[in-house]
C-alpha cells in the first residue's frame, strides 16, 4: 500500500520567499527518490508573501493542482499586511482550513517547514490527531525573537505562551532539522534528548550556472551600483542604515532596494525626507527579473538589525549572493559573520547599524566578480534536499 506524506508550508511557489523555494525543492527531491511509492499532499496558501506580487500572480495559482505524485492545495487567506496582528489572523485562517483539509485524509508522515513556529505547531497537532510520524524543519527561533521585537511588558507573556507551544512541538517530533548550525546553541540545551539534523538553505538551480563575465568595476563618473534584494522588515533594519549610508555616499553609490515588508514605509519616508536621489525602491519581482538585476549590480548588500537573537541566524539570501560571484557587503554579527569569513571570498563585514564601519568595509572590497565554484557545489540546494528527503523517507519506511 502506498504511503502518504503531508507537507505543510505557509509559502509555496509561485509565492516568493526562502520558505517557498525550500519547500518546492524538498517536494521535488521526495518525488525523485520515491516515485510510485508515496503520495504527497502539500497544504499551503494562495500567494501572499508580498501583497503586490500576490495580486499580480493570483490567477497563476490554482486552488488544487496535481503534479505527478504531488497534489497541492492552496487556501485563500484574508487580506493582510506584515504586522503581527494581521499575520496572526492570517495564520489562524490557514490553521482552520489546513486542519479541515488534512482531516479528509490519512497521513503516515507529516512534514512542516516553519519559520515563525506556528506551522510547526500545526504540523505537530495534525500528526498527533492522525497518529502519524512528524518531521519538523525549523527555519527561525521565533520565541527568542519576540524578546527583541516587543517591550518586556508584551514580550514576556508572549514568550511564555509560545515557549509552551515550542516545547510541545519539538518534543512531539520524530526528527527535527535546523536550517543553520547557529541554532544549536538555542535548541540543544533545551531539548537534550532530541537529535537535530542540519540541512541548510542552499543555492537554487537558477543560480548554479550564473554567468561569470569577468566583470570588474572601473571607477569614474558612474556610481557604484549596490543591490539589496529581500525582505524589508525589523529584522533587516534597512531603515536604520540605508538613508545614512546614501547620504554619506551620495555621488559614489546608487542603492537599489528590491523587496517589501513591515519597515518599507519607514525606509521610504526616510529616503523622501532626506531627498536621497541615490536610493531606488522597487517592489518584489519575479526570479527572471531579479537575475537580471544581479547581473547589473556591482556590489550586493546584506544587513541584519543589531538584535542578539540574530547572532544565531544565517540569511538564506547569502547563498544566492555568493553564487553570483559578485562582491558582498554585509552588516552581520555572530554565526553569519563567521560563516562569511570561512566560506565566502571577496566579502567584507561591518557591525550592524554602524555607518563608519560600513563605509570602511566598502573600501576593502575588490570590485570584481570572483568565481566561488567550491561554495556552489557544497551548497547546491538539490544535493542538500536529496539528503533531507532521505531523512523524511526513512520515517516513511518505519511506518508499519
Amino acid at each position: 500500500m502506498r504511503k502518504r506524506i503531508l507537507l505543510l508550508s505557509f509559502f509555496y511557489p509561485p509565492d516568493l520567499s526562502a520558505g517557498s523555494f525550500r519547500a518546492k525543492a524538498l517536494v521535488d527531491a521526495l518525488c525523485e527518490q520515491a516515485a510510485g511509492e508515496v503520495d504527497i499532499d502539500v497544504l499551503t496558501t494562495q500567494p501572499n508573501r508580498y501583497h503586490a506580487h500576490a495580486h499580480a500572480h493570483v490567477s497563476e495559482a490554482l486552488a488544487v493542482e496535481e503534479q505527478g505524485c504531488v497534489r497541492i492545495r492552496r487556501v485563500q487567506l484574508p487580506v493582510h499586511k506584515s504586522g503581527f496582528v494581521d499575520q496572526a489572523k492570517a495564520f489562524a485562517s490557514f490553521t482552520y482550513q489546513a486542519s479541515r483539509f488534512a482531516g479528509e485524509g490519512r497521513y503516515d508522515v507529516v512534514v512542516a517547514t516553519s519559520s515563525r513556529l506556528m506551522t510547526a505547531v500545526l504540523g505537530a497537532w495534525i500528526a498527533y490527531r492522525q497518529r502519524g510520524r512528524l518531521y519538523l524543519d525549523i527555519r527561525d527561533i521565533f520565541v527568542e525573537n519576540l524578546g527583541e521585537l516587543f517591550s518586556p511588558l508584551v514580550s514576556n507573556p508572549l514568550m511564555v505562551a509560545f515557549g509552551v507551544l515550542e516545547r510541545w512541538a519539538i518534543r512531539r517530533a520524530d526528527k527535527v532539522n535546523l536550517v543553520t548550525a547557529g541554532f544549536l546553541g538555542y535548541f540543544q540545551p533545551r531539548y537534550a534528548k532530541q537529535q537535530f539534523s542540519l540541512h541548510s538553505n542552499g543555492v537554487d538551480k537558477d543560480f548554479i550556472d550564473f554567468p561569470l563575465s569577468g566583470y570588474e568595476h572601473v571607477s569614474g563618473d558612474q556610481p557604484l551600483r549596490v543591490l539589496y534584494a529581500g525582505n524589508v522588515g525589523d529584522g533587516q533594519g534597512l531603515h536604520l542604515i540605508i538613508p545614512a549610508l546614501a547620504r554619506r555616499l551620495r555621488g559614489r553609490v546608487q542603492f537599489r532596494i528590491v523587496g517589501a515588508g513591515g519597515r518599507l514605509e519607514a525606509l521610504r519616508e526616510a529616503v523622501a525626507s532626506g531627498a536621497l536621489d541615490n536610493v531606488e525602491l522597487i517592489a518584489p519581482v519575479a526570479r527572471e527579473q531579479l537575475l537580471a538585476m544581479y547581473h547589473q549590480a556591482d556590489v550586493l548588500f546584506l544587513h541584519l538589525n543589531d538584535f542578539n537573537a540574530f547572532r544565531r541566524v544565517l540569511p538564506s539570501k547569502l547563498f544566492e549572493y555568493a553564487a553570483t560571484g559578485k562582491p558582498i557587503w554585509a552588516g552581520v554579527r555572530g554565526y553569519a559573520a563567521g560563516f562569511i569569513k570561512s566560506e565566502i571570498s571577496n566579502a567584507t563585514l561591518f557591525s550592524p547599524c554602524d555607518i563608519d564601519d560600513a563605509v570602511e568595509a566598502l573600501e576593502r572590497l575588490r570590485l570584481e566578480q570572483v568565481p566561488r565554484p567550491e561554495f556552489v557545489e557544497r551548497y547546491a540546494r538539490s544535493r542538500i534536499m536529496r539528503s533531507m528527503a532521505e531523512d523524511v523517507l526513512a520515517l516513511v519506511e518505519d511506518v508499519s
